[in-house]
């Protein structure tokens, strides 16, 4: 199985930026991973994915097209978010997720769906004050 550890959440004023981190282990290459979040009492919404082997494919939720981006560095086993321009309602626990079929790389109704990922993070914490 994939295991997956983020890092990079933190506390950080309106208009700031973060950067998170997922590292992945456990032999197995995937398709895809991407970034989710949720939020208290809203339910888990698919933020970034892309397709690893290729490292394109990429596709972002409208809310945060522009200010957010996903990236990879293969070498690292790592999936990266860098979150720009960040506002209150970006609040929330961000997860990673990994992807074993190819069912996630065709379109964002794929690779930002829940069904799609087999391999989860434990979250990490993002809070954005105004």
């Amino acid at each position: 199985q994939v295991h997956l550890v983020e890092s990079g959440g933190g506390s950080v004023q309106a208009g700031g930026s973060l950067r998170l981190s997922c590292v992945a282990s456990g032999g197995y290459n995937t398709f895809c991973m991407g970034w989710f979040r949720q939020a208290p009492g809203k339910e888990r919404e698919g933020v970034a994915s892309i397709y690893t082997p290729s490292g394109d494919r990429i596709y972002y939720a409208d809310s945060v097209n522009g200010r957010f981006t996903i990236s990879q560095d293969n070498a690292k086993n790592t999936l990266y978010l860098q979150m720009n321009s960040l506002k209150p309602e970006d609040t929330a626990l961000y997860y990673c997720a990994a992807a074993r079929s190819h069912e996630c790389l065709y379109g964002a109704s794929t690779g930002l769906a829940m069904r799609s990922y087999n391999y989860w993070g434990q979250g990490t914490q993002v809070t954005v004050s105004s």
